[in-house]
Parts: C-alpha cells; sequence; structure tokens
C-alpha cells in the first residue's frame, strides 16, 4: 500500500497550557510532511484527522514523538486512492470536541477503556446500557446491535439527554462508543461526573474495531461515517458508497441519489423542501465552480464544513 493516500485520524486528552505557542510549529511540520487536513489544540489536547503519504504521516508522528506529552498520542489509520482533504489547517479551540460542560476533564476521570477484541463480550451482556454516543446522521448510516441513539444534532445535545433519560441508580453499566474514541472519552467522563458507577468506553472507537475485529465476528451493522471527503468506510476501511449533499451536509445514499429530488451539489431528498433561497443559490454558485474545477483537473474544495473540524 506504498502508494495509498494514508488517512490518520488522531487525538490524545492531555493537558497543553502552551496549546498557543505549539501551533506555528506543528502547522510548519505538516506543511514540511505533506500533510493535509485540519487538527485542533487546546488546552486539554489534540484532535484531528490528516491525510498524506506513508512518509508525510510517519514525519508527522516523529514531531509529536519529539513531545513527551504528545508522544504516544492515539491514531487509527485506513487508506485511499485520492486526497481526502483539501487544506492544511491547526486551530485553536476551547475544547477539541465540544461538549459545553464546564469541568468535564478526561485527564481528571474517565471510563474503562475496552480494546476492539473485547467489545463483543461487554455488550452482549444484558444489564450494559450501549450508548451511541454519535449525531443523527452518523447513527443512520450504522451502529453497533442493541445500540441506543439519543438522535443529537450536535455532542452539546448529548448531556441534557443523558439527564432526561437515565438514572446512575437503574443503570449500573453504561457502555458507549464512537468514530475514533474521543467523544465516548469525554462522555465517559461526564458520565461519571453525573454519578454513573461503572462506564465503559471503546478505545479507539468503531475505527479501530473495524480495524481489528473480523468481520465474521461482528456486531457492527452498516457503514461508519467519517470526516472526510470519503463520508463513510466499510468494514474492511474501503471508502463506501455513500456521497455527501454538499447543500445540506447529510450523507446521501445510492437511492438517494436516484430520487427526483436530488441535484448533484444543490439538493437532496432530505433538504429539497427546507432549504432557503439563499442557500439553494449559493449551492447552485459552488456547484457550478466545482464542474469547472475538474474540467481543468484542478482541486475543487466543497467550503467550510463543520462536520470535519470538530468531531471524532
Amino acid at each position: 500500500m506504498s502508494d495509498k493516500i494514508v488517512v490518520a485520524a488522531l487525538y490524545k486528552f492531555v493537558s497543553l497550557p502552551d496549546y498557543q505557542a505549539l501551533r506555528e510549529p506543528l502547522l510548519h511540520s505538516m506543511l514540511a510532511n505533506g500533510i493535509k487536513g485540519t487538527l485542533l489544540l487546546a488546552e486539554e489536547g489534540i484532535n484531528g484527522t490528516v491525510s498524506a503519504s506513508r512518509a508525510g504521516i510517519d514525519g508527522l508522528l516523529a514531531w509529536f514523538a519529539l513531545d513527551p506529552r504528545l508522544a504516544d498520542v492515539d491514531h487509527k489509520e485506513s487508506y485511499c486512492d485520492e486526497q481526502p482533504f483539501y487544506r492544511t489547517k491547526v486551530k485553536l479551540k476551547k475544547e477539541i470536541v465540544t461538549l459545553g460542560v464546564p469541568g468535564v476533564d478526561p485527564n481528571q476521570q474517565v471510563g474503562t477503556y475496552v480494546e476492539a477484541h473485547d467489545w463483543n463480550a461487554l455488550i452482549s451482556d444484558p444489564e450494559v446500557l450501549l450508548i451511541d454516543t454519535r449525531n443523527d446522521y452518523e447513527v443512520a448510516i450504522g451502529t453497533f446491535e442493541g445500540a441506543v441513539d439519543p438522535k443529537t444534532k450536535s455532542f452539546r445535545e448529548f448531556p441534557e439527554y443523558i439527564k432526561a433519560h437515565f438514572d446512575p441508580a437503574r443503570h449500573k453499566k453504561v457502555a458507549m462508543f464512537c468514530t475514533g474514541g474521543i467523544r465516548c472519552e469525554k462522555a465517559s467522563s461526564y458520565m461519571l461526573g453525573a454519578g454513573f458507577e461503572q462506564v465503559f468506553h471503546l478505545k479507539g472507537g468503531i475505527l479501530k474495531y473495524l480495524e481489528q475485529v473480523p468481520e465474521e465476528q461482528t456486531r457492527w451493522r452498516g457503514d461508519c461515517f467519517v470526516f472526510d471527503n470519503r463520508v463513510t468506510v466499510r468494514h474492511d476501511l474501503t471508502a463506501g458508497d455513500y456521497d455527501q449533499c454538499h447543500a445540506c451536509r447529510t450523507p446521501i445514499s445510492v437511492e438517494d441519489r436516484q430520487s427526483e429530488y436530488y441535484s448533484a451539489g444543490v439538493s437532496c431528498p432530505h433538504c429539497w423542501d427546507s432549504l432557503p433561497e439563499k442557500t439553494r443559490a449559493g449551492a447552485r454558485e459552488r456547484q457550478k465552480q466545482i464542474e469547472l474545477a475538474k474540467a481543468r483537473n484542478q482541486p475543487h474544495p466543497l467550503g467550510y464544513n463543520p462536520r470535519q473540524a470538530n468531531e471524532g
């Protein structure tokens, strides 16, 4: 796979009081290694997804290794034929994944990590409450058997959902998962602070599970949404069949793209009757620019996608 583009999803909760000073050196390292994608820095740690050649990713990991705080940054890899990102960015944030609850700090308390090969046994326990901590558009594409869908639009809604639906006195064992491990790690810290006693989370997230658990043993159903231009990956971590509506950012299936309400880059069955005309006009213009760029064999950035900037 030496000629493949390596896509690395990485994060670590670690105290970085000097995170602002790290921005420029990190950006320089990314540019020097031909890295595309976005990394977030905050006082609580680092998060993001990037892509490059094998040598480029190894160069970035070598740069992390120079700082003892980042030397063991958690990262999962997959591969694709085309560059899934268009830009190189390092952003400074209050949180590397936004929960919006003051005082929640996985560096202080966190749930029990569960390795991918132990996950099936844990979620087979009928006493375990299994919660998908991702957002509704992600869960709709794929999830684990028996998982509860909070139907959240953003991670910020998660705390209120837990307060409204679950009780530490009744729900003694809680297991959670997310794409790469970061959201459920922070959610586990929140749950412990809310009084839940036994809180487990899938180490490395769905991506690590798909990498390590054979498909014939899987409890996963469907595809996994990822935060790059592949949109989804299958169990073997190859790109799935989903695209993304450039107007509303909803993942769209092959069936969606056959709908009379689908217009490439402009609308889909999820948004054709709800988008304001200003947004639709902008989508039409963006699609025109994309088609022109394709005709010239030039990169065709799709515009800012907040989902790619602050999830995982």
